[in-house]
């Protein structure tokens, strides 16, 4: 069982990097002063971003590869490529297993008592389209505050309604700091090295992180939107046709992954049977559903 982990792992983090590579030096290196007509190759490309997210997200959890060390390694180079030091993707993650649903993280809700729906909208739109990617790939530029920065930074943040201040406190960690301005500086190198490289076609690149933005953001609360309050638990199974679930690498049973974090992707749908558990919506409804706004405190209290 362990060597055919590895060999999943292998395959899929080669066929991932790849990808990366692709878009990152061989499209604006070769293909792109051949011919112009080789940036649509960034459409597909840009759906890739779903899968590698997955795989990054196994790291985050140790179910990429058994060895800690190199479980960890291979995710750094991933979210390298994704645009976010892993560092802080790994804290953030792990704190929404924790705090999901409760005060501290319930996107779309608000207190109307406390807040209008248009002052909520004005911070749930910008998130949901596009912002949640942006503040991952932005958070580079702390790489360069010193370790009081963040201590302030901590402070400020702090809130029994959100997890930035959680989020900030993690990473400042002396060791957790040192790894987190290494990553930062990897994915500024990477990066800074692709544009000078797409040259004029630089709006190219740019295009395809914003899709990879939009693909980001659009998904990360479609698993929670609506569901009970003061429950981390919660989440929803979304339907896929069998062929994009494996594409996704099975992160839309994320009812499952919620109950059983530990489990690798490839045994979720197993665990989906043998717990007997249900379709909630499919995807695209899901994904599409969030559109309708910021939802009232009161609408969705545990029953």
């Amino acid at each position: 069982m362990a060597a055919r982990q590895t060999l999943i792992s292998g395959v899929l983090t080669t066929a991932a990097a790849g990808t990366l590579v692709l878009q990152l030096l061989i499209l604006p290196v070769w293909l792109l002063p051949a011919d112009p007509r080789w940036g649509w190759l960034l459409v597909p490309l840009a759906l890739t971003t779903v899968p590698l997210w997955s795989l990054i997200h196994e790291g985050i959890h140790g179910t990429l590869l058994r060895d800690r060390t190199w479980n960890d390694r291979l995710a750094r180079v991933l979210a390298t490529g994704y645009g976010a030091p892993f560092s802080l993707l790994k804290a953030g993650h792990l704190l929404h297993h924790r705090y999901s649903r409760t005060r501290r993280e319930r996107t779309e809700v608000y207190d109307p008592t406390v807040t209008t729906w248009l002052a909520a909208a004005r911070g749930y739109y910008p998130r949901l389209l596009g912002g949640l990617y942006v503040l991952e790939a932005a958070s580079v530029v702390l790489a360069a505050m010193p370790a009081a920065g963040w201590r302030w930074l901590v402070r400020r943040t702090d809130s029994l309604d959100s997890v930035t201040g959680l989020l900030f406190e993690r990473v400042s960690k002396r060791d957790t700091l040192r790894r987190f301005r290494v990553e930062a500086l990897a994915v500024v190198v990477t990066y800074a090295g692709s544009a000078v490289g797409y040259g004029r076609h630089a709006w190219m690149l740019a295009v395809a992180v914003g899709g990879r933005a939009l693909l980001v953001s659009l998904a990360d609360n479609a698993y929670h939107y609506r569901t009970e309050l003061e429950r981390p638990l919660e989440a929803m199974n979304l339907r896929l046709p069998r062929p994009l679930e494996l594409f996704v690498l099975a992160f839309n049973l994320h009812s499952v992954h919620h109950r059983h974090p530990g489990l690798h992707w490839h045994e979720l749908r197993g665990a989906f049977h043998a717990e007997a558990d249900e379709w909630h919506l499919g995807w695209g409804t899901a994904v599409v559903r969030q559109l309708r706004g910021p939802i009232p405190e009161s609408a969705l209290r545990r029953r």
